[in-house]
């Protein structure tokens, strides 16, 4: 049940914040074209968010906060903190928090995103100028617009908001941009925490389609390489090819996605998902594609799989699970794996997270968006994030929270600028609530 707060009338102050809100909608719009126009693609081991960073430092010092801009390979425990990833480099891809400080007897809360995206170059072409923050039937299009970017300038809006009104706040507001959140890097989450920047809540804006989103799926990547005679001259090799094992492993994977289904304990927030234990193939290579490739059996080819999981699931759970289909397929062909397949993992194990459905902040935010008549689902965000940072390392309960959009990770990638005001009208009303804001004068 919504806690008592939850429940209130809209206060004088409220509306207050909303009519400024709704005064600085086209800030909220240019905010997010600015952010659009600077590219922070995610390039592992590099990333380029400096200058988005330097953007959104410059934003906060307008606003009369001074910024915390840190490398984050100089906080304090970072290495040596078991969630730590090794291998990326932070040379100039610093991490940026300012707070409004709190006076007392209000509850404090993080307002988090990331700022680095993925990659802007994609298979299939854009129709729209990928950093060109296009409008086009009230939706602004271009890598990050979704995600989320459009969170970060929700964020900040949030904050401009409040500082346009000389807002005093009983419990400290800790706005963040963090870096290489994508291709399962979190340590500029990690590292936010181990500086300090933590509350008794937190609110990440990833993009959430307007819905309350207090879960996040776990996440594991692995590539497998397999190997095998090639050539265009017949050798007399009629099995064992490394386009054979491929075909073979492909063939075999919906046995997989049967016994993760079998096994794992679907969530209470992912029970109405159509495919609760997904399993995809995210990229399939054999070689360079065109005349410049030799047109010959290949000697190698790559498959890179890509599955979820339950919050409640254990990285050696889904490991062990995988390991057991895998070698009995394996195994029943020694023909065709006559040199056993690497098997690599690229990436962190992204464990998936859960706050309850009755704390305080799930419940709170819920009704706050029920008091703008948004039929906005309680339900676990179908993918993974840093989320699991805040709720299993600093038992720190959070939601993700953003607006509609499409084309993630995608060419065309957008976000509905309706839905994006929408978004930042209930995170400022929220924000009024669990941090306590008194205006001063008229």
């Amino acid at each position: 049940m919504p806690d008592e707060s939850s429940k209130q009338e809209v206060t004088a102050d409220e509306q207050r914040l909303a009519a400024t809100l709704d005064r600085l909608r086209p800030e909220l719009e240019e905010t997010l074209a600015a952010l659009i126009r600077i590219p922070s693609e995610n390039l592992p081991p590099d990333g380029h968010e400096q200058a988005c960073q330097r953007y959104i430092a410059g934003q906060l010092r307008q606003l009369g906060l001074e910024p915390d801009i840190y490398d984050i390979s100089t906080v304090a425990g970072l290495t040596e903190h078991p969630e730590y990833w090794p291998g990326r480099n932070y040379a100039g891809r610093p991490n940026v928090n300012a707070v409004l400080a709190g006076a007392g007897g209000g509850r404090s809360l993080v307002l988090s995103g990331h700022v680095d995206t993925v990659p802007i170059d994609t298979p299939v072409p854009w129709t729209t100028g990928p950093t060109g923050a296009e409008v086009q039937n009230g939706r602004m299009y271009g890598r990050g617009s979704w995600d989320m970017k459009a969170g970060v300038a929700m964020n900040l809006t949030v904050v401009r908001v409040l500082r346009e009104l000389r807002a005093k706040l009983s419990g400290s507001l800790i706005f963040e941009t963090v870096v290489d959140e994508e291709f399962g890097g979190v340590n500029g989450t990690l590292a936010g925490r181990l500086r300090g920047y933590n509350g008794d809540a937190a609110i990440i804006g990833e993009p959430t389609s307007l819905n309350v989103c207090p879960a996040g799926r776990g996440g594991r990547v692995l590539h497998i390489v397999f190997q095998g005679k090639g050539g265009i001259i017949d050798a007399g090799q009629r099995t064992g090819r490394a386009a054979d094992q491929l075909s073979y492993v492909l063939a075999r994977l919906p046995e997989f996605v049967r016994l993760r289904e079998s096994r794992a304990e679907i969530h209470p927030y992912y029970r109405d998902f159509p495919e609760p234990c997904a399993v995809w193939v995210t990229n399939v290579s054999t070689g360079r594609w065109g005349w410049s490739q030799p047109i010959t059996i290949p000697e190698l080819c790559k498959l890179e799989l890509y599955w979820q999981s339950m919050p409640a699931e254990t990285g050696e759970e889904v490991m062990g699970e995988f390991y057991q289909w895998w070698n009995a397929i394996t195994s029943a062909r020694p023909d065709l794996f006559g040199v056993p397949p690497q098997v690599i993992l690229p990436m962190r194990w992204l464990p998936g997270c859960a706050t309850p459905a009755d704390s305080a902040l799930v419940t709170g935010f819920s009704a706050v968006a029920a008091s703008f008549h948004l039929p906005a689902k309680v339900q676990g965000l179908d993918a993974p994030s840093d989320m699991y940072m805040f709720q299993k390392c600093f038992h720190t309960p959070a939601i993700m929270w953003g607006p509609h959009g499409a084309n993630a990770h995608q060419p065309d990638e957008y976000v509905e600028l309706d839905s994006l005001f929408q978004a930042t009208q209930v995170l400022l009303r929220f924000v009024s609530r669990w941090c306590g804001v008194e205006l001063s004068g008229g």
